[in-house]
């Protein structure tokens, strides 16, 4: 009898050795379907993939950065633009002279009338 429960005992072993393989199967097959469902669902709502939104956003912070440098770049040029603009109206601007107020001019001879 021991060697027909030793059989038998072996038969189940075996029997759920099998089983075991065959749910790990079955599980594998299961999350490779799921898997492709969910990624066809994704592509159909038009989901950005995780590389592509890194990808754009290290454009976008590096477009940030220029901007900021750029603004930095404007405001030094406006400030230099301003000192010069203040130093051109501290000068003063040289007029040109009016003959008939000139005083060094002798206006009581007039040549018209000769």
């Amino acid at each position: 009898m021991t060697q027909t429960s030793n059989r038998f005992l072996d038969e189940m072993a075996r029997l759920m050795n099998d089983a075991a393989g065959v749910a790990q199967g079955v599980r594998r097959e299961f999350d490779t379907l799921f898997r492709s469902q969910a990624e066809r669902i994704l592509r159909d709502l038009d989901v950005v993939q995780r590389e592509e939104f890194e990808a754009v956003k290290d454009m976008a912070r590096l477009a940030r950065e220029e901007n900021e440098a750029l603004k930095a770049r404007i405001a030094a040029l406006e400030a230099k633009s301003e000192i010069k603009s203040e130093i051109k109206a501290d000068k003063p601007v040289k007029k040109a002279k009016d003959p008939s107020k000139d005083p060094n001019k002798d206006t009581s001879k007039d040549t018209s009338a000769e």
